[in-house]
């Protein structure tokens, strides 16, 4: 059984979600020998400034990308809501594993949900789909920016510099902090990113051996939902200066794809809820996400 090289970020959720997946592929392949390699990505290094400031596709991917391609890495563990809409040339999503909870989640020490917080209370999102949602449920709150690892963000709500924050429910999860969420937000009140919850492992397209051992892992019907909110994305080639959500979900024979766009500055929010009959194929997921996404384009 080969040795392989997986790359990750430094961040502790970053790690707890890798070693999580790597423990799954070593217990399914006896005797594979792993190694870590830690990678710093444009995205962790800048902490001052909101994403959609410092700009650009892949943020948290680009190293870790780069990694792989030069043959220093062989996979790489993805949030997949970081992972740009069109692959890298010569890299491959492989595998997608079963997907963790997709939604958003408020924590506000000192209130119950969304609907108690008082008018004028401060929360915190450093995402401008974030921000369009919540304007949209609360017109009436202060929305400010907010950046950092999840143990920063809720030592900052803790401390009260923020009556409440908004971040990912998986999140909270991978790093046994469920409990933490005062109220999750389901895709009524807070349409998630596309791909939330679900992980994205890379690999080089070319390299048949850890091809071969990422197949076990991959979970078809995760795959699909990906599929199609990406397709979305990919059609209104988006990226992190462009609210938009996207969620995909089986339904019986159906697919139920709901996704929204707005302006960069949160005006203008637009959604469409579609049932299609259910894809039989990842490309033909990917199809139609973008065809939801094209009665979405302005």
């Amino acid at each position: 059984m080969p040795r392989i090289v997986y790359a990750t970020r430094k961040s502790a959720l970053a790690l707890a979600q890798c070693r999580a997946f790597v423990a799954r592929l070593v217990a399914a392949h006896a005797g594979l020998e792993t190694d870590e390699l830690q990678v710093v990505t444009t995205g962790d290094r800048v902490q001052d400034r909101p994403l959609a400031e410092i700009g650009g596709k892949g943020l948290f991917v680009k190293e870790i990308e780069e990694a792989l391609l030069a043959g220093r890495a062989h996979l790489a563990v993805h949030s997949i809501k970081d992972v740009p809409a069109v692959a890298q040339p010569g890299l491959v999503l492989a595998c997608i594993p079963e997907r963790e909870s997709p939604w958003d989640a408020l924590v506000a020490p000192r209130f119950s949900d969304l609907a108690s917080l008082p008018s004028g209370a401060r929360v915190g999102t450093g995402s401008l789909r974030r921000l369009v949602e919540l304007r949209r449920a609360r017109p009436d709150l202060d929305i400010v920016p907010l950046r950092g690892n999840v143990d920063t963000r809720l030592r900052k709500v803790d401390a009260g510099e923020y009556d409440a924050i908004v971040l990912a429910h998986a999140g909270l999860r991978r790093l046994d902090l469920g409990h933490r969420a005062t109220s999750v937000l389901t895709a009524d009140d807070c349409l998630p990113a596309v791909g939330q919850g679900a992980l994205g492992i890379e690999c080089r397209s070319d390299d048949d051996a850890t091809l071969a051992l990422l197949a076990p892992l991959h979970h078809a019907e995760t795959a699909r939902a990906v599929c199609a909110e990406r397709g979305v994305l990919k059609e209104l080639e988006g990226d992190c200066k462009t609210p938009i959500g996207a969620f995909a979900v089986r339904e019986g024979d159906s697919l139920r794809v709901r996704a929204l766009i707005a302006r960069t500055d949160g005006t203008d929010r637009r959604s469409v809820d579609e049932r299609v009959p259910y894809p039989t194929t990842d490309a033909a997921a990917e199809l139609a996400g973008r065809e939801v996404g094209a009665k979405l384009r302005r």
